[in-house]
């Protein structure tokens, strides 16, 4: 039998715009976890002025992103706020970037939680899209490098003995910190916000 006259016109220009299709498509970027750079960022800081991932180069980075509607994000920010304290002066650095639309919901859960590391606000999400990122809380810890050495989805208990130890590995220079753990999390801080 044969196949009506043109068929075979259709064929190809059906395969010649699929081909298109697939030619012109944005790239789908890579995931962002383990051994992937760090996307970079710049957001404006809950106390003014803005701070940027270029800000803690060179420097142990652990990036929050969360909002205070979220329970699991603030039933975790004791630990992080005492993981701040406790490395801060050692050169760690942590930042929290909020997701919330309003500047004076994420003041009033600070004050209410007595938090001081920086926060950064992204009301749009365009830093946590960038970070792929669509649940909340969810961190990444960043080497020195501005490297992630780690992705840790859900709330953490930032200040137990595994995670301040890793962070100090990492401090130090430690290549071992990168395997040291289980996919959680660990911290950030100063010079940041």
């Amino acid at each position: 039998m044969k196949s009506p006259p043109g068929a075979w016109l259709l064929g190809l220009g059906l395969g010649a715009a699929t081909l298109f299709v697939l030619w012109t498509a944005p790239e789908t970027p890579s995931p962002v976890g383990r051994g992937s750079e760090a996307p970079a960022f710049e957001l404006p800081s809950l106390d003014g002025g803005s701070a940027s991932l270029a800000d803690a180069a060179g420097q142990v980075l652990l990036v929050n992103f969360w909002a205070t509607w979220c329970k699991p994000c603030e039933d975790e920010m004791p630990a992080m706020e005492k993981l701040y304290r406790d490395l801060a002066d050692e050169g760690f650095l942590l930042v929290a970037i909020s997701v919330d639309d309003d500047p004076e919901l994420v003041r009033a859960f600070r004050e209410r939680l007595q938090l001081s590391f920086p926060i950064l606000l992204d009301p749009d999400a365009t830093v946590a899209k960038r970070y792929q990122t669509y649940r909340y809380p969810e961190s990444f810890l960043i080497g020195p490098g501005g490297d992630v050495v780690e992705r840790y989805v859900g709330p953490k208990r930032w200040d137990e003995g595994a995670y301040v130890q890793r962070i100090r590995k990492l401090l130090a220079g430690g290549r071992e910190a990168r395997s040291g753990l289980p996919a959680r999390g660990v911290g950030a801080g100063r010079g940041l916000g």
